[in-house]
């Protein structure tokens, strides 16, 4: 364990923590964010009714709506010259979802990562490699800082040219892998095609998430690599990778309770709903000062495992492994990606019609997005050269928002099927 003290803490003491951390946070929404102390207020609520997390359900829920309303800074809850980072994720409207850091944050945030690093048996003696993307997105740089904490040898590798990837892994004698699941697959692949034997490789365990993957998935990567495949958890909102992760037993994701504490809502009614049963995970973040987030909606279905007992001797509570989401997000290659997105991109551009179909696949292992898109009788008439350039011009737009390149196909007006009620606008093949 990377902090045993905090890790195998006792119940009472934890929830002592987590009263004082809340009520701390209460007080700094209600103070320094004027909208939340709104919503409160709304409520009929003030600080002096809060006293303990048993007290959660009174408070109003964040939503991702919200960081929208309020971009970019609505949501500080501290002066601006006191954040140090930003990092942001995308937004449904192409504006991007922003979470601004203090520096405790980010020295929170490398403390929980860096447990989740020993929850793979991670320690100082360990070479990591970071094969996330650096940048705006919070895998590498949350992954790369928990590393330094842990104390071990960090490769910031980031993503792509996985021949080179593997001659370091090689060459260095990488203890700890950590990137998307889909490309550890395609590190894999390519290994294969170059004649490694990945089973050489000192590598023990591997740090997967960013995106949906399954069992079947797990014991694919560990067929393929000598390490446990572990699944880790966060969001850009919450901070990052490392709100929760899986521990070698492989059974359930210990929440790190002292900085997030979890709920469990009926997404429909947004009543809590007890341990075991399945719903929708709410957070909210005891000791965030840059953007401090009460009740956040993660529109993620899971459950808390019942009971604290875990025989790794952890005794921060469980959630089980997603089992999809409550909206209609798509997360791709790591990247979230909204229809509305795309919806946006397309209603601007000349020539093409409202109707689309997304449809996402996995080829190999690596996630495929095709987006049929109709076009205007006249676009369709149009010369080759015409077409080619208005296809060009559409994945263009798509890729400057989203991200994520797209193969876009241009068909006749009316060829899209239509149906009653709400149109059918993503197809997902992918086994998840």
């Amino acid at each position: 364990m990377f902090n045993p003290e905090m890790e195998t803490i006792a119940p009472d003491k934890l929830r002592e923590i987590q009263n004082a951390r809340l009520l701390a946070t209460v007080e700094r929404m209600w103070n320094n964010v004027p909208y939340y102390r709104q919503r409160m207020q709304e409520a009929g609520i003030s600080p002096a009714d809060i006293h303990s997390v048993e007290d959660l359900p009174k408070l109003p829920f964040i939503t991702k709506k919200d960081f929208r309303e309020q971009y970019p800074y609505g949501m500080l809850g501290v002066p601006r010259d006191q954040i140090v980072r930003i990092h942001a994720s995308s937004g449904t409207t192409g504006k991007p979802t922003v979470a601004a850091y203090t520096r405790a944050d980010i020295e929170a945030w490398a403390e929980c990562g860096a447990r989740c690093l020993g929850c793979g048996g991670g320690n100082a003696s360990d070479v990591f490699q970071v094969s996330y993307g650096y940048g705006l997105f919070t895998g590498g740089l949350g992954m790369h800082y928990a590393g330094e904490k842990l104390g071990a040898a960090v490769i910031p590798t980031s993503a792509g040219n996985t021949e080179k990837q593997l001659m370091l892994m090689q060459d260095l004698g990488v203890t700890l892998l950590c990137c998307t699941p889909s490309y550890a697959l395609q590190i894999a692949e390519v290994a294969q095609r170059l004649g490694i034997d990945l089973h050489a490789l000192p590598l023990k365990a591997g740090f997967f998430g960013a995106e949906p993957w399954t069992d079947a998935m797990r014991r694919h990567i560990e067929q393929a690599f000598p390490l446990k495949a572990l699944d880790i958890y966060g969001m850009t909102e919450l901070s990052g990778p490392g709100v929760a992760h899986e521990c070698l037993e492989q059974n359930g994701l210990h929440v790190w309770e002292d900085y997030f504490y979890p709920e469990i809502i009926d997404p429909d009614t947004g009543e809590p709903l007890p341990d075991g049963q399945q719903g929708e995970l709410v957070v909210t973040c005891l000791a965030k000062e840059g953007m401090p987030l009460i009740r956040y909606r993660t529109r993620d279905i899971t459950r808390i495992l019942p009971g604290r007992d875990c025989p790794c001797g952890r005794t921060h509570r469980r959630i089980a492994r997603l089992r999809g989401r409550t909206d209609d997000m798509l997360i791709i290659r790591g990247v979230n990606v909204f229809p509305s997105q795309i919806e946006d991109v397309l209603i601007r551009i000349d020539g093409v019609l409202p109707n689309y179909l997304i449809t996402v696949d996995r080829q190999g292992n690596l996630d495929t997005m095709e987006i049929k898109v109709e076009v205007t009788e006249q676009s369709f008439t149009d010369h080759i050269k015409g077409l080619e350039a208005l296809r060009d011009d559409i994945a263009a737009k798509l890729k400057s928002v989203i991200t994520v390149g797209a193969r876009i196909v241009l068909v006749e007006p009316n060829s899209l099927a239509r149906g009653l009620g709400k149109a059918k606008r993503v197809v997902d093949l992918r086994k998840l």
